[in-house]
This record gives C-alpha cells, structure tokens and sequence, in this order.
C-alpha cells in the first residue's frame, strides 16, 4: 500500500484503502422508467345508471291501479250498475293512486343518485296520477248529477281509457330495460287519435237535439273529462318515450 497525495492509503490500482474499482456503463445506469410495471389491458364495465329498483315497482304500482279504475269504468256505465258503490271504489283508487305518488315523490327526494332523470320521474309519476284524478272525477259527476242512461258511443269512450291502462301497467316494468317500448306508444298514440273520433262524434250526437239542454250540459262534462283522460294517456306515452330516447 501506499500513501496518496491526499494521504490516504491507496491500493494498487489507485483507488483509497477500502474501496473496490467497479465497471459503469450505460447497462448499469439506473433508468427510473424501469421501476414502472409494464401497462396491462383490463375489461372494466362501468354502471352509469346505478338500478333503484324500488322506483320502477312504484310506476307499476301506479298504473295497475288505472286498469282497476278503467274497468270500474266499464261497471259504471253498464246498465243497472250501482252507481254509487262503484263510485265509492272509483275514490278508494283515487285515494291509493295519491299514495303512490306520494311514495314515488318521497322516494325521489331521498334518493341522491336515480335511475333516469329527476324531472323525467316527477313528471311520469304526476302524469300517472293525472289519469286517476280524471278517470275518478267522471265517475263522480255521473253520481252527482245523477246521470243514468248514457248516448251509446260513450261505451267505446271507455275501451279506450281501458285498453290505454293495460298497455301502460305492461310498460312500467320495461322501463327497467328500455327494452320493447316503442309498440306502446305507437299504440297509445293511436287510442288516442281513436278516442278523439269517438269523442266528436259524442259531441255531435249530444247536440242532435235528441237530449234536453241540462241533460246535454251533465253528460257533456263526464264525456270531456273521459277524453282529458285519454289525452293524459298520451302524455305519459310521450314522456315514457323521452326517457327511453335519454337513455338509449
């Protein structure tokens, strides 16, 4: 060993007691992209519309109790009916169809993510309740003023109002999906243009001079609030159809 200028004692190879000579070279660099793991492709799906399946039991809660009024309906207009007791069933539809809503709106207020838009949801649970309130105030007027006999068109009136109910509660459930929705509403569509023809002619035979003037004005406010029914029918429909559209 011997003393270096620096007075350490240096090797034979020149390097300070204690250290050892290695070779450097670019193979040996360290190189920081080597400490990142290589990418690997992974399949991930993603939910972007969380399921909330109590929303969509509630709208078919809903609507299967406009096919209970809608063949209340029926009753009502049939010959002999008791009058007053199906009215009486007509409010109890009234009364369950407001708890439906109501559940539905609680429900959206405590819910942080939902299954399809807000104001979508408030409007078909609204529009549902629409139908009921309807359905129920023509039943009521026939009570009210009385009315017991009925121009014969009226009978087609309600089909459409019981045929537009079936295809609505068999909707509800394929909102889960958004699958097979358009036949309804194409459906519905046409009941309500066939409502509309049924609902003129009412008007033209009403104003026959067949019935006296008060009982022209009594049957004439049960037969508009048929077709406002019908109207609000289609109105779902639509709007059925504009959340299918936003989530397709």
């Amino acid at each position: 060993m011997a003393e270096g200028k620096h007075g350490a004692w240096e090797d034979a190879c020149g390097l300070p007691n204690g250290w050892s000579r290695f070779r450097f070279s670019a193979e040996s660099a360290y190189d920081p992209l080597r400490t990142i793991p290589a990418p690997q492709e992974y399949a991930v799906r993603l939910r972007l519309t969380p399921r909330e399946d109590s929303f969509y039991g509630m709208f078919a809660d809903s609507a299967n109790n406009l096919v209970t009024a809608a063949r209340l309906l029926v009753e009502l207009i049939s010959e002999g009916a008791d009058r007053e007791a199906i009215a009486e069933k007509m409010r109890a539809c009234e009364h369950a169809g407001d708890e439906f809503t109501h559940a539905i709106m609680r429900r959206l207020n405590e819910t942080f993510i939902t299954p399809f838009d807000r104001e979508d949801i408030y409007k078909l649970a609204s529009l549902l309740d629409d139908v009921m309130d309807e359905m129920e105030e023509a039943a009521d007027l026939v009570v009210l003023y009385k009315v017991d006999k009925f121009p014969k068109d009226i009978v087609h009136q309600v089909e459409v109002l019981e045929r537009a109910a079936e295809l609505t509660a068999e909707a509800m459930p394929r909102l889960r999906s958004m699958k097979e929705l358009n036949e309804y509403w194409i459906e519905i569509n046409r009941l309500e243009n066939q409502g509309d023809q049924v609902y003129r002619k009412l008007l033209a035979h009403l104003f026959s001079g067949e019935y006296d003037a008060l009982t022209v004005m009594k049957l004439k406010e049960v037969i508009d609030r048929l077709e406002e029914a019908a109207d609000v029918f289609e109105h779902v429909a639509n709007t059925v159809e504009t959340i299918a559209v936003k989530e397709s």
